[in-house]
Formats: C-alpha cells, sequence, structure tokens
C-alpha cells in the first residue's frame, strides 16, 4: 500500500504567514498543496509568505514548481515569499535550480533583491 502522507500547518501573525510542509513534495502531492496553499494565500493575503521546508524528506520538479508558483502569486498579492530550513538534500536541490536568485533561503537574500 502506497502511503500518502502530505498536509501543511499554517500560522499567521500580522502581514507574516508562516506555512510548515510535511511529508514529500512530487507530482501528487503538489496538486493537493498547489490548491490549498493558494486558498489559504488569497484568504489571509500576507505581505510575507515562509514555507518552512524541515519536514520535507523529498522533492522533485514538481516541488520546483510549486516553490515558483506561490513566488508568483505572492508577487501578485504585492507579497515576498522566502524558504526555511530545507535539510542539505533539498537545499542542494534548491541551489541547483538556482532558487535563491528569485527567494530567500534561509537567510540567502535572492539575488534580484540585492
Amino acid at each position: 500500500m502506497i502511503k500518502n502522507e502530505y498536509r501543511f500547518e499554517a500560522k499567521k501573525r500580522d502581514w507574516l504567514l508562516l506555512v510548515r510542509l510535511f511529508g514529500e513534495i512530487d507530482h501528487h502531492s503538489a496538486a493537493y498543496l498547489r490548491e490549498e496553499l493558494d486558498k489559504l494565500i488569497l484568504k489571509e493575503r500576507p505581505k510575507r509568505l515562509v514555507l518552512d521546508l524541515s519536514c520535507i524528506d523529498f522533492m522533485d520538479s514538481a516541488g520546483l514548481g510549486l516553490l515558483l508558483g506561490r513566488l508568483r502569486l505572492m508577487r501578485d498579492i504585492g507579497g515576498v515569499m522566502a524558504l526555511t530550513r530545507p535539510n542539505k538534500g533539498i537545499l542542494q536541490i534548491l541551489r541547483l535550480s538556482g532558487m535563491e536568485r528569485f527567494m530567500e533561503i534561509d537567510g540567502e537574500q535572492a539575488k534580484g533583491d540585492r
């Protein structure tokens, strides 16, 4: 039996929305997360979205697409997005894909924002 366990927890404080993602981000989970995160972002309209990746064990290209899509949505509503606490494997994927050019990753400011 395949176990599809993906979810997130969200906390809002003032204009900050902190979302901790859990499990794996692949083709199947990305579709669910995309829909649910978009609903949450459009409802809360934060100025800053921080995605906590500390509980993500695996991410493929669908995960990168999920991140870029939420970045686009945040920009559309006038906000910014950052990623925090990726494990070493996820951080390597983020760096190899050039994500630090678009968003802050654990304190590394995006080159376009400097």
